[in-house]
């Protein structure tokens, strides 16, 4: 079992950056991470061959070449389970039309730069196997981070989701697929406002944690924030924004929005430092930044780090915050 023998956070100094711009690299033409499956060009033709049903939707672009439908639900939904069937060796992966479908690229390079991340105290090599545990907060129907890092890394999960229906669909994916078997433990967060609390047990040992927040703050501001997408995606045409994208309210809205949902991350993670080297979550907004450091500071981390992601206009970061000091971490090793 992993140990964290890890001095109190009041004894160590606090390392929060002071300028999110000087943290994060710039994000402008940045690609996806170098070991991501789809870091070139959709290969159409074998995802088709793959998943039939896609084929209905292959339409060409104005360069001449196959491309597919992004304003359609069932098109985006088709290429993302063609992604995984195809690329990650899954015999089935399916989920209810009414949560959303993860775009798979950009979530697998959320695992990769973790183990960029892990590899810094790890002899400068990426851990792999099954003993290193991950938690991931707020599963999902689709259980697309557990996936991607069984396969990739051989870690195993718990996720854990406040929807019990999100977690059927997840033990119907692991059920169908004999490679997710014994790497996906999933557990039931019964208190909305918690993230850790209830989860993390006395004897859990996990490498880091990692979470993509709800955005929105209520049903209203997702619903204007669909509409938004809609009218970029469709070149400011209107459209029904439930035509085209799916997801259950617990997977869009958290009172507070995503900087509530994370500030309180940060506050529950104090109690659990001796159970996680890295505590980690997406951030949607630079802006959002300046705020949560300021949080982190209040609970004493002894190091914070800022990890740029995205892909043509569309960036995200990594938050990652540790209590381990560095002294320390060669019990981690």
């Amino acid at each position: 079992m992993l140990m964290f023998p890890i001095s109190s956070p009041a004894d160590v100094p606090c390392r929060v950056p002071k300028d999110s711009s000087k943290q994060i690299a710039r994000s402008h033409g940045q690609r996806l991470h170098p070991r991501n499956r789809n870091l070139s060009r959709y290969l159409i033709p074998a995802l088709v061959k793959r998943l039939p049903q896609l084929g209905e939707f292959v339409q060409k672009s104005k360069g001449g070449e196959d491309t597919i439908d992004f304003t359609r639900p069932e098109a985006v939904k088709l290429l993302n389970r063609a992604l995984i069937l195809n690329d990650y060796g899954l015999d089935h992966w399916d989920f209810p039309p009414e949560n959303l479908c993860p775009p798979v690229p950009g979530r697998a390079d959320y695992l990769h730069h973790m183990a960029d991340l892990l590899r810094e105290n790890h002899f400068g090599n990426i851990p792999m196997g099954s003993e290193f545990r991950v938690l991931d907060i707020g599963v999902g129907a689709t259980a697309i981070y557990p996936i991607v890092g069984i396969v990739e890394y051989g870690w195993s999960f718990v996720g854990c989701d406040v929807a019990q229906a999100s977690l059927d669909s997840v033990k119907s994916i692991v059920a169908s697929n004999s490679m997710l078997q014994d790497h996906l433990e999933l557990r039931y967060q019964d208190d909305s406002t918690c993230m850790l609390r209830g989860i993390i047990t006395d004897s859990d040992r996990f490498v880091f944690t990692m979470c993509n927040p709800p955005f929105h703050a209520s049903a209203e501001d997702a619903a204007q924030g669909t509409m938004r997408k809609t009218k970029n995606l469709l070149g400011g045409k209107q459209s029904n924004p439930m035509l085209n994208f799916s997801g259950i309210a617990q997977e869009l809205i958290f009172e507070g929005g995503e900087v509530r949902f994370i500030q309180t991350l940060i506050r529950e993670s104090q109690n659990y430092a001796h159970n996680v080297f890295w505590f980690t979550t997406l951030v949607s907004k630079q802006s959002h930044l300046k705020g949560l450091y300021a949080v982190l500071k209040t609970v004493r981390p002894v190091e914070v780090k800022t990890i740029a992601m995205g892909t043509g206009n569309k960036t995200t970061r990594i938050l990652a915050w540790t209590f381990v000091p560095k002294e320390e971490r060669s019990h981690w090793r």
